[in-house]
């Protein structure tokens, strides 16, 4: 019985996946309000109908009905999320929040195949993070005077991953995070926004290059650090994400061509001075060559890739558990392995559309202080997720990053969390901004209608 519920399901699974990325990408081009509620609505039913699936397909095959109370608890608390959001940030960007929610219920899923124990405490952070969330999207509305702390912002961000390098434990060869009261933290993730919001107030009132090059002396401080800490994951994400807002700020193609020179140049540099990026390097160009030591993480990852096929194994069908520090850093190949080839193509479709979500939203946005952030968030999201999804595919070396929104990691999971909110406060400043717009046309065009009567009551 367990056999047919587990190969029904995951054609099932596959096919509302496939019916979510279609809406998804079918919003962009709806520009009536109405059309796109029946989208949303649709999305959250299929949202529900995907975890429904995925879990009957788990108790099928486990028989444990512990995971039952899991599983309504999910229920409550997504349901809880949508609706709260819908009803307090009416002009949030809603196709955000429905993807963010899609992304954490396909990691919770995975996680509880994987670990029961860690998907629960991921989920009670999830559950927290949107708790703290909630009141995020209303602070970045209303408090504007966030733009002036900008020093405060790199001082703090400094500190933090100072720290590390100070108190860290290197895992790994790499110094990542410290402990506060016994929980590990990864204050590279929190700085990450730190220094979003520094590089956006630094470049904000830069008045020439003498400004921007000071903004670039303290942002090479945060890289240097990760560097001498060997977070080169972090290291990349926020050199990429200065790159980014650089030329956002300027729109100088010649300073970013220079930058991206510069990665190539600090890549061959790395090389040469740390021997696990090396080792990273031979296991990418050759991982069969030694599939029993070196490269027996990722060989066992494209094993677990080519063994799913289009349609995966069902979760509990694969052997996932033999990828060393699979919740974490090759998430995704689990999820290819158990939920199939086109399940995964579907939902990296679903970030992309996430990431050209908020792309637009900083298109439209005139404020350039907010407009450097979402787009800065945006390329944040979207690289770490090219990272993970590379690096376990053996397209790039492994960086050990997670993937945002459904790897395993407290730290990780919270940022990204915020930052999605971040978004949603700035999507509302952009609808403030276009009433506001609107407004004015309306009252220049009353200006120009009352003239006219004016003028056809004095010829009369």
């Amino acid at each position: 019985m367990e056999l047919y519920v587990t190969e029904i399901s995951k054609y099932v699974i596959a096919i509302m996946l496939l019916l979510y990325t279609v809406t998804a990408f079918m919003a962009f081009r709806l520009r009536s309000r109405e059309a796109r509620t029946k989208i949303y609505v649709a999305q959250i039913m299929l949202i529900f109908m995907i975890q429904i699936a995925c879990f009957i397909q788990i108790i099928a095959r486990t028989g444990k009905v512990l995971y039952l109370f899991f599983f309504a608890f999910q229920i409550v608390v997504f349901s809880a999320v949508l609706m709260l959001f819908y009803f307090i940030y009416p002009d949030g960007n809603r196709l955000i929040i429905n993807n963010c929610c899609l992304l954490l219920m396909i990691g919770v899923v995975i996680l509880t195949r994987l670990s029961y124990e860690k998907a629960v405490k991921q989920f009670v952070i999830v559950a927290i993070s949107f708790l703290i969330g909630f009141f995020i999207p209303e602070m970045i509305f209303r408090f504007n005077f966030l733009k002036r702390f900008t020093w405060i912002y790199a001082a703090v961000g400094i500190a933090a991953i100072g720290a590390v390098l100070v108190l860290g434990v290197a895992i790994n060869g790499s110094k990542l995070n410290y402990s506060i009261m016994g929980i590990a933290f990864q204050p590279s993730e929190v700085v990450k926004v730190l220094f979003l919001f520094f590089m956006a107030g630094a470049l904000y009132k830069a008045e020439g290059i003498v400004d921007i090059l000071i903004a670039s002396a303290v942002a090479a401080v945060h890289v240097i650090i990760l560097v001498l800490s060997k977070d080169l994951g972090s290291a990349l994400i926020f050199f990429m994400l200065y790159l980014a807002l650089i030329y956002i700020s300027t729109e100088n193609i010649g300073l970013f061509i220079m930058g991206l020179a510069f990665v190539t140049f600090a890549s061959a540099v790395s090389y040469r001075l740390f021997a696990h990026i090396r080792v990273r390097v031979h296991a990418w160009l050759d991982p069969f060559s030694d599939i029993t030591n070196t490269g027996y993480q990722l060989s066992q990852s494209l094993f677990g890739i080519s063994s799913g096929g289009m349609f995966g194994l069902g979760l509990y069908g694969g052997s996932p558990k033999t990828i060393p520090f699979v919740e974490s850093d090759f998430i995704f190949s689990a999820i290819a392995e158990e939920m199939g080839i086109l399940f995964s193509i579907l939902m990296v479709l679903v970030c992309l559309s996430t990431f050209l979500l908020i792309m637009q939203e900083g298109y439209y946005i005139h404020d350039k202080f907010y407009r450097m952030i979402i787009c800065g968030i945006g390329i944040s999201y979207i690289f770490q997720t090219f990272l993970t999804i590379g690096g376990g595919c053996k397209f790039i070396p492994l960086t050990g990053v997670t993937l945002p929104l459904l790897s395993y990691g407290g730290s990780s999971v919270l940022v990204t969390i915020v930052m999605i909110m971040i978004v949603e406060g700035i999507c509302m400043i952009g609808s403030d901004e276009r009433y506001e717009e609107y407004l004015e046309e309306r009252r220049y065009y009353e200006r120009k209608r009352n003239r006219y009567e004016r003028y056809e009551d004095e010829e009369y």
